[in-house]
């Protein structure tokens, strides 16, 4: 039970976080108000760094920063290490 509600939390997360990507994507086209890159990150170490690698990609958004393309994966590792460690 705590499994699935682990991973629905994951997947809410990430579609967030990706869509979060995305919009700032689109206001950064547009010259728009962006979102803040601490909030980026903020949704991707509260459970969203998939959705948030997924979206850096899909959307070609943040590739370029170096923060960005190592952060991410760094916080994935973690969390998947942290998933094993308490499913296990």
């Amino acid at each position: 039970m705590a499994q699935k509600i682990l991973f629905g939390y994951i997947l809410v997360m990430s579609i967030v976080a990706f869509c979060v990507c995305g919009a700032d994507k689109f206001a950064a086209q547009r010259q728009k108000r962006r979102v803040p890159e601490k909030v980026l990150f903020l949704l991707s170490a509260l459970g969203g760094s998939v959705g948030m690698y997924l979206g850096m990609f899909t959307f070609r958004h943040k590739t370029k920063h170096w923060y960005f393309v190592v952060g991410i994966p760094a916080i994935i590792l973690v969390q998947a290490a942290l998933i094993l460690y308490f499913i296990r």
